[in-house]
Parts: structure tokens; C-alpha cells; sequence
């Protein structure tokens, strides 16, 4: 019997991915909502939003008095990446990508969907003459808005996809704190540094003992996020650090391992907090029809939208494709590769990472970090609308896949999908 892409998981893990779904859904809202209020009051309130962006808190003996625009960037999104490192343990530990098999696949095409808005993005730069340090910017995948897109066009995709998405953007998210650690990071202080990865080692060998003592681990991440800032390294990498390090897998006598209670607990603060309120300090830009014209003449601009746009989708569905011909695997039934296309335009929303990313990769040139802020929402609307347009001509066929996954005739709790079909074939 030949291997099947995108065949249905266990109940377990359904259950698992449904609620992390359901939280990053209503973060998606949240996000989508406080970055309306952001480009509203951008162009509003000019003077009054930046006050707020650049107003300075904090103690300036530890070198960190730093405006609330840079806290949300650096401080915030340390614990969204700390739920991405949590997330991405679990699953390399207990969860589907603890399987070669398995995890080829969203492995391989976040890869590609990386690589693939690199290569728009050079192209356009390099044909238009643009500048080439915002490469990185379009590489990345917001599940939280992709998530609230898909409630808002009321598309129902089947499990199996949505759990791909949510691996494709646990995987995409680590690469991305990957490139922001190489190559994101200038004037390294080694003492700081040494002082981080200490800490770090210490609480892999807690760990590793078993000791759970949340009042000594969390004086531990703000220590060793203080001393990672004044490295020079972005803080963030803290985040993904302490999750990857945080022990995955249940020892006797326990309900829930550390990984999975932890991120039980800090992801609705995340979702709900520390993402909406990064968005509302980043996403404020002024609209105007200058600033719409240069997305579309700058290169820049440019290869920021289209990497979002085209980069994304055709990476996506590329890597995907190609690992289904050389491993002769075949999609699951009722699914199609213009399914697979959807998904990777609704992985083009590029959001969260993608503006921090803009602003590291322009921080000396305020008018081109305005200008690449401006591209990242213009191709995420562009991309959640081609998304739209895509999956949207399918949601009566995955209405009724929904409805077949639900049905419990025997009311037992378990949908009898997950009670007759032969496990081990899903990937």
C-alpha cells in the first residue's frame, strides 16, 4: 500500500493540535484587531502613536532602558518563541516529528518555503537594483493571522492539514530565529553571552533531575534574556533555547511532561498578549498613495510581496510535491494538489517574524523600515485574499470532511474515524 501524504493522526494528537489551534485562532483576532488599530492611529495620530513606540521605561544601569517598540520586539516575542521552542520539543519528542517518515515532509517543505521568497526576493532586487538586506523578510509564516484568516472565510480545513500547517510553522518559526541569530546579530560581547548559555546549561541539568521549581526557573529567563541582550545576540534566541531544553517526555507518577505544561500555561499569554500588543507597537505605518506606489516600484517593496505572495506558495507546494515523487507517496483521498497550493498561500501571511525581521534588517534606514512594514501587510492582505479565493472554492468538500471527522454514532467520545482507520500511514 503506498504511503499517503496528509492521512488522518492519531486522536490523541488530534485532540492536542485542535486545542493550540483554538488559541492561536483567537490570538489571530486579537493581532488582527490591535494592528488595525495601529495603521488607524498611525495615520491618525501621528505624533501621539510614535510618543507611545518610543517612549523609554526601564533601568538604565543594566543598559536597559529601551523604548516600548524594542521591549515588544525583544521582550515579548522572547515568549512567543518560547512557546515556538516548547511546541517544536514536544514534537520532536513525542509528536509527529519524532518520526523520519513523518516529519520529511513539513521538515522539507518549510525549507522550501523559505527558499523559495529568498529566491523572488534576490531576483527582484537583483534585476531592479534594490538592496539585498531585507532577504530574510519575507521567509516567514504568521499561524496566528493565517489561523483568524481561515475562521474569517469560514474555510474548514480537514485535520490533517491544519496539524501540517501548524508543524510547517513551528518549523518555520525555529529557522527564523535561526537567521536572526547568524545573521541578524552585530558586535558580540562575550561575557554576556557565556553568562546566557551557563544559565541555559543549568537548567538542561534541572531538567534533566526532574526538579520543578518555577519560582527559581523564572528569575533564571529573565537573567539569562538580560544578559543575551547585552551581548548582542537577540534576545529571542532565549526563548527557543529554554524550550528546546525544557524535557518533553513523562516521567512516572506524572499527568503532563514540563514541555507540555508550560505551554499550556504561557501560550495563552502569548497569543493573547504578547503577540497583540507587538502588533500594535509594529504594524502602525502611514498610508498614502505614495507609500502604495513605492510597494510596487521600489524593489524592495517588491520582493518583500511577491516573496510573500509567489515565493511562499510555490516553495510550499514545490517541496511538497517533490517529496511525494521521489518517495512515490500519494495525497490522502478527498484531498488534491490545488489543496496543497492553498495551504501555501495561507503560509504566505507573513506577519509577526516577519516585521521584527524588517526592522533588524533596516534599523539605520527608517524610510526603507517603513517601507518594508508597509510590504509585509500589503502581501499578507494579498496573500489571505489569493488564500480566500483558493480554499474558499473547496469548503463545501471539507464541510463535509469536517462533518465525517466529527461523527461519534456510538457516542462514546472518540469521532469512529479515528477508531477504524489503520494507524501509522499518516505523513
Amino acid at each position: 500500500m503506498p504511503r499517503r501524504l496528509f492521512s488522518r493522526s492519531s486522536w490523541p494528537e488530534a485532540q492536542y493540535v485542535a486545542s493550540i489551534l483554538r488559541s492561536e485562532t483567537t490570538g489571530g483576532f486579537l493581532m488582527l484587531v490591535a494592528a488595525a488599530t495601529a495603521i488607524v492611529w498611525a495615520n491618525v495620530g501621528t505624533d501621539s502613536y510614535e510618543s507611545l513606540r518610543t517612549a523609554t521605561i526601564g533601568p538604565s544601569a543594566l543598559h536597559l532602558d529601551l523604548d516600548l517598540a524594542t521591549w515588544a520586539a525583544d521582550g515579548l516575542l522572547a515568549v512567543f518563541f518560547l512557546v515556538a521552542g516548547l511546541e517544536l520539543k514536544r514534537e520532536l519528542v513525542v509528536g509527529s516529528l519524532r518520526r523520519p517518515a513523518e516529519a520529511a515532509l513539513p521538515i522539507i517543505a518549510a525549507v522550501c518555503g523559505m527558499a523559495g521568497p529568498i529566491v523572488v526576493y534576490v531576483t527582484v532586487n537583483g534585476v531592479g537594483g534594490g538592496s539585498m538586506d531585507g532577504w530574510a523578510v519575507p521567509t516567514a509564516t504568521d499561524i496566528a493571522f493565517a489561523l483568524a484568516v481561515l475562521a474569517v472565510i469560514g474555510s474548514r480545513l480537514p485535520s490533517a492539514l491544519r496539524a501540517f500547517l501548524l508543524t510547517l510553522a513551528v518549523v518555520d518559526d525555529l529557522l527564523a530565529i535561526l537567521l536572526i541569530a547568524i545573521f541578524f546579530t552585530t558586535d558580540v560581547r562575550i561575557w554576556p553571552l557565556l553568562g546566557a548559555a551557563a544559565i541555559l546549561v543549568a537548567y538542561d541539568l534541572m531538567q534533566r533531575r526532574g526538579i520543578s521549581a518555577w519560582w527559581v526557573y523564572v528569575p533564571m529567563g529573565v537573567v539569562a534574556w538580560a544578559l543575551m541582550h547585552e551581548s548582542g545576540v537577540h534576545a529571542t534566541v532565549v526563548g527557543v533555547a529554554f524550550g528546546l531544553l525544557t524535557r518533553a517526555h513523562r516521567k512516572d507518577g506524572e499527568e503532563q511532561a514540563p514541555a507540555e505544561r508550560i505551554e499550556h500555561r504561557v501560550r495563552p499569554f502569548s497569543a493573547v498578549i504578547c503577540v497583540p500588543v507587538f502588533a500594535l507597537l509594529a504594524a502602525g505605518v502611514t498610508i498614502s498613495s505614495d507609500a502604495l506606489r513605492e510597494v510596487v516600484t521600489e524593489p524592495v517593496a517588491l520582493g518583500v510581496v511577491l516573496g510573500l505572495v509567489a515565493g511562499k506558495a510555490i516553495g510550499i507546494f514545490g517541496g511538497t510535491w517533490l517529496t511525494a515523487r521521489f518517495t512515490r507517496a500519494e495525497l490522502s483521498d478527498d484531498l488534491t494538489w490545488g489543496d496543497v497550493f492553498g495551504l501555501g498561500t495561507i503560509a504566505g501571511i507573513g506577519f509577526t517574524v516577519s516585521l521584527l525581521i524588517g526592522e533588524l534588517a533596516f534599523r539605520d534606514d527608517a524610510h526603507l523600515t517603513e517601507l518594508v512594514k508597509t510590504a509585509v501587510l500589503v502581501g499578507s492582505v494579498l496573500a489571505a485574499l489569493l488564500a480566500t479565493i483558493v480554499l474558499g472554492r473547496r469548503n463545501v468538500i471539507y464541510k463535509r470532511m469536517a462533518e465525517e471527522e466529527a461523527r461519534d454514532e456510538d457516542h462514546d467520545g472518540i469521532p469512529d474515524v479515528y477508531q477504524t482507520d489503520e494507524p501509522g500511514t499518516r505523513s
